[in-house]
């Protein structure tokens, strides 16, 4: 079977099993998810005392957010749908977004990105997945239609598209990259020289060391879907020239670290051995190959936790906590905070109902020296989280009822 075919076929169990069970259900146990309360609570945290607000329910299974020049916010959620928050109010669907694959539990619209000079040309990309020509079915048994937001029976294409936003509805929308072959779920980022990177998810079997796939890897774009020149391995035989970098499993964030001038990437890892990357053009992140996970069956992933030609993480989540999108906190808002990072977490050890947010501190030689967690008890799925204008963190939780969450100072 061939490895595309392989991963299709992988997901489509997973769905099966995921829909047998019950929300936040699993063998390692569950915990009731929070309910979403109605006024802002306060925590104490090691260094700020901190109010958490509810800036809006009844996003379902929102993806990624995204500031506008005006501090209004872009929220994807999986199912197809953009939405947008503004003066206190969510936005009903965004017009014009093309039809999305959202069939299993992983596939959808994910990530979404404004161009670096949007206040002039106001496009905004966007990353799906698309479906193609379903495959022929017999009359008697041909589906009546596939998941919300999309299409069933066919194959699906992760796709780039962008569009220009006048602040109502998309116009002028184009797909710009078809990353054929390519796993599900993406994330990507702007580079300062104005390139963007788009990732993809390296699962199963050896897709994400296959130098000719698209599947397990970081994959590097002009901002028009060409392809750049000075790409690592443009004009090197036997790979394909999209390539940044190669050996990753799943991909969930991407970030600039403005003060070293690098990438990081946070990366789920199997059963344990989620793990935080800086990203180097060229570069072997080493799944499957190497990993501090175990399988989920129990033993270690086989090859060992490093490897000659391995790039290592700079941090390493065991038990993992499914790790989501992260940013690092610059503002001043938060004094004590600047500089640590801010990552999301969908459960820990596991276990389903156990999603929360970790704050990881640095040294000045960017070296991990400890951690803490927020929004523990109330236990939700942190897909996303970013840093404002305002200088706050904003959250978003991945659960049917999704919420936009803004973190303030409680003073």
């Amino acid at each position: 079977m061939k490895s595309r075919e392989l991963g299709i076929a992988v997901i489509a169990l997973l769905s099966v099993i995921m829909a047998g069970l019950p929300a936040a259900q699993g063998r390692g146990g569950s915990i009731p998810v929070a309910a979403l309360p109605e006024q802002p609570w306060e925590y104490q945290t090691a260094n700020a005392k901190i109010r958490v607000r509810v800036l809006t329910a009844g996003l379902e299974n929102p993806w990624s957010l995204e500031f506008l020049s005006d501090a209004s916010i872009l929220i994807t959620e999986r199912n197809g749908r953009l939405r947008h928050f503004k003066d206190g109010v969510l936005s009903g669907p965004v017009p014009g977004l093309p039809a999305v694959v959202a069939d299993n539990f992983i596939s959808g619209l994910h990530d979404i990105k404004l161009h670096p000079n949007f206040a002039r040309n106001r496009l905004v990309y966007w990353v799906y997945n698309k479906g193609d020509a379903p495959a022929p079915a017999p009359a008697a048994t041909a589906p009546a239609g596939g998941g919300r937001g999309g299409r069933g029976g066919g194959t699906r294409t992760l796709t780039v598209a962008r569009g220009v936003f006048d602040g109502t509805a998309l116009t002028k929308v184009e797909d710009i990259i078809r990353m054929q072959g390519a796993s599900t779920v993406s994330r990507m980022l702007f580079l300062p020289d104005g390139t963007l990177l788009v990732s993809t998810w390296g699962e199963p079997g050896q897709m994400a060391q296959d130098k000719m796939g698209l599947s397990g890897k970081i994959l590097r774009y002009n901002d028009d879907g060409t392809i750049p020149k000075d790409n690592p391995f443009v004009g090197k035989e036997g790979y394909r020239p999209e390539i940044y970098t190669l050996g990753h499993r799943t991909p969930e964030s991407l970030v600039w670290h403005e003060p070293t001038k690098t990438i990081w990437e946070s990366e789920m890892g199997p059963n344990g051995g989620d793990e935080i990357n800086i990203i180097k053009a060229g570069g072997n992140y080493g799944w499957p190959l190497v990993s501090l996970g175990r399988s989920y069956a129990g033993p270690y992933q086989p090859g060992g936790f490093q490897a000659e030609g391995m790039t290592a993480p700079v941090v390493n989540f065991v038990p993992s906590i499914s790790t989501t999108g992260m940013t690092f906190y610059t503002g001043e808002r938060f004094p004590a905070w600047k500089g640590d990072l801010f990552i999301g977490g969908v459960r820990y050890g596991e276990v389903p109902g156990t999603g929360r947010i970790q704050r990881i501190v640095f040294n000045s030689a960017m070296e991990e020296t400890r951690r803490e967690t927020l929004l523990e008890d109330k236990r939700w799925r942190i897909r996303d989280i970013r840093q404002g204008p305002d200088g706050l963190l904003y959250v978003i939780t991945d659960e049917r009822n999704g919420a936009l969450l803004r973190i303030e100072p409680a003073d």
